[in-house]
């Protein structure tokens, strides 16, 4: 199984276009963060209140919410710990990391997105292309079985998107020291109902592995399709389509129950680290489950199909 995974990484990297994808990944994050930049310099005398103000306020708006009794689930949760961390804060002088700083591009990295839409390519690809190319005869005629041949192709497919998000945060953690000096401030989160700091490194890692679920599923996705259908194209624009139009449907049927079970509602599990929740009744482990389900589905039917096909033709 090593030696076909490591020849499905050698063909991988002997395409012109897998090194082209990479250098994107570099060229996007030092795009980004330079608009970030930019931005900065735009507004950095608009009188914005300072961080005591705007805790303060936070904490009285939530507080009566709270008064209120009109939240619930996991709304009512999330305010309970954002009151217990503003009042940490104005007891204590523990400033908030700025949006715009070193902490900040490190304590939220925004590289999911990029990574995600260069892995489809790969994963649409990476099983059409033999077809295309005429080389599926060769390729299922040695002595492996099919299973195995798939699943290496699968493998070398998370690996490259490992490898994209790996590269984006480490271009976004130099990118950061570069254009932005040390900020201060520090990260807060509720745990054991005790308010305890957090590392802007270990938050940046977990928010990149939360953004890693929406890069496994989407890819396994178009890994379906290609494996299906056999054409790129059509695993590429199935699996765009999706990833873009996915928050429309969701907010369509909102009002649904459905909507708790639809695969749109938990591709993006990082709002769990947000202050955005669509229903209250979904928690992080809820959305795990319900995209394992439809990562099995998509595994099965690429499987299936796959080691059944007659490729004689």
């Amino acid at each position: 199984m090593l030696k076909l995974l490591q020849n499905e990484w050698m063909k991988l990297w002997a395409k012109k276009g897998t090194w082209v994808m990479a250098g994107l990944v570099v060229i996007l994050v030092i795009g980004m963060v330079g608009l970030v930049k930019w931005t900065e310099t735009l507004t950095a005398d608009d009188g914005t209140p300072d961080w005591r103000t705007a805790a303060q306020a936070e904490l009285t708006q939530d507080k009566s919410s709270l008064d209120a009794d009109l939240l619930k689930g996991e709304s009512k949760r999330m305010t309970e710990e954002r009151v217990m961390m503003n009042e940490y804060r104005l007891a204590n002088n523990v400033p908030p990391i700025g949006d715009i700083s070193r902490e900040g591009m490190i304590y939220d990295p925004s590289v999911g997105s990029i990574a995600l839409l260069l892995t489809v390519i790969v994963a649409a690809g990476i099983v059409a292309s033999e077809f295309s190319q005429g080389t599926i005869k060769m390729l299922l005629t040695r002595p492996v079985k099919r299973w195995k041949i798939l699943t290496s192709k699968y493998a070398a497919v998370l690996l490259f998107g490992v490898l994209l998000m790996i590269i984006g945060f480490a271009t976004t953690i130099l990118c950061a020291f570069i254009f932005f000096p040390a900020g201060g401030g520090q990260a807060l989160a509720v745990s054991g109902g005790k308010v305890v700091e957090v590392s802007v490194w270990s938050h940046g890692l977990y928010v990149l592995l939360l953004s890693f679920g929406n890069v496994v599923i989407t890819a396994s996705f178009a890994f379906m399709i290609g494996s299906v259908f056999r054409s790129s194209g059509m695993a590429i624009g199935l699996s765009l389509f999706i990833y873009f139009t996915g928050n429309i449907v969701v907010s369509l049927l909102s009002r649904f129950e459905i909507v708790k079970y639809l695969l749109f509602t938990h591709m993006d599990l990082t709002i769990y680290e947000s202050n955005f929740r669509l229903h209250d009744d979904i928690t992080l482990p809820f959305s795990l489950a319900v995209l394992a389900v439809y990562w099995v589905i998509f595994l099965i039917i690429s499987y299936g199909v796959f080691t059944k096909r007659d490729i004689t033709a």
